[in-house]
């Protein structure tokens, strides 16, 4: 998971997108303009390229868009956060820190007692093979 900074800076980036995706569309389906002393015969008109609701979608991007970023930066630290609940926060995260690190410290406990009973295991299984073969050999 991306932390809160960067994902601001991709929907500020999504939103970019979408202006330019939008202003594509209106460029597209926006009727030829004459101008005086340029003749030129456009390749379609406007009302032969398929008319979707284009202004609608990208007004609801851009709108969805832009409420992700305003909760985005509301969610940033503010300057006014106090000194005591800064350094609340950081004993909190630090209890949770040594929490889960005792609890990965039991985990990897475990797993080397379990890695040593297996290795027993193979240990008892290759002097059984052993002791097997020497039988099959001497008879």
């Amino acid at each position: 998971m991306a932390d809160r900074l960067t994902q601001l800076q991709d929907a500020v980036n999504q939103l970019a997108d979408h202006f330019c995706n939008s202003i594509g569309v209106l460029q597209q389906c926006s009727p030829p303009s004459k101008f005086d002393g340029f003749d030129k015969q456009p390749g379609k008109s406007p009302s032969e390229i398929p008319q979707e609701d284009y202004a609608l979608t990208f007004a609801k991007l851009i709108a969805r868009t832009a409420k992700d970023v305003d909760s985005l930066v509301d969610s940033l630290p503010s300057e006014e956060s106090s000194l005591k609940v800064q350094l609340e926060s950081l004993r909190r995260l630090e209890a949770e820190n040594q929490e889960e690190a005792r609890k990965l410290e039991e985990v990897v406990s475990h797993g080397q007692d379990l890695l040593d009973r297996i290795q027993e295991a193979l240990r008892d299984i290759a002097q059984c093979q052993l002791r097997c073969q020497a039988m099959e050999t001497d008879t």
